[in-house]
């Protein structure tokens, strides 16, 4: 028996771009909560998922075992992901003059659709909009992947991304936000 109903009629409204009224704390909480609703395989996926979004964030063997996952709102939104990671690497190997494909990791041979509204987000001199703009596609994607789906897993995984996204704006304000993309841009420029 799952309560994927009771689960999304008590979930908060997200809206992109804004804390929708959350703090830190609340996005913990309702994560815990949602997490203490499912069962089985559900939760098992949850904890897979939310485990990309600590440390250094998924790594290869993550998205093999996505690519194979019996959900499709996993499968295709973190293919997606891959996808945007490959373009966002791309771009900063060609900026640094680094060789074609290092650091990229290809589970398909098929042609990334987005790849030229990253490049232009990424095009954004500012590297907060630039953050900003490349969340807003994977906000936009978790949304799409579901946009038929009423009373499902993919319904509450969407919410948990678009939420692990949010959060990651209330942790930051602009300063901090601006020194910590300073400190990464500067890292790939040293790794050379």
């Amino acid at each position: 028996m799952n309560n994927y109903e009771y689960i999304i009629a008590s979930l908060p409204v997200l809206v992109r771009g804004t804390g929708s009224g959350l703090s830190a704390t609340d996005a913990d909480g309702i994560l815990k909560e949602v997490r203490s609703l499912l069962e089985g395989r559900d939760t098992e996926l949850l904890d897979l998922i939310l485990g990309s979004y600590e440390g250094d964030g998924p790594d290869e063997a993550f998205y093999r075992s996505m690519a194979s996952c019996r959900n499709a709102f996993a499968r295709n939104y973190f293919a997606y992901d891959l996808d945007v990671r490959n373009a966002k690497t791309a771009y900063l190997n060609a900026a640094l003059g680094r060789p074609d494909g290092t650091d990229e990791v290809h589970l398909s041979d098929g042609e990334f659709e987005d790849r030229a509204t990253v490049d232009a987000v990424l095009a954004d001199t500012d590297l907060l909009s630039r953050e900003r703009g490349l969340d807003n596609l994977m906000w936009d994607k978790a949304e799409e992947l579901v946009q038929f789906h009423v009373f499902d897993l993919d319904v509450i995984l969407s919410f948990v991304v678009r939420l692990k996204i949010t959060d990651r704006w209330l942790q930051l304000d602009e300063e901090t936000g601006r020194e910590f993309f300073r400190k990464l841009v500067n890292e790939i420029r040293n790794n050379r």
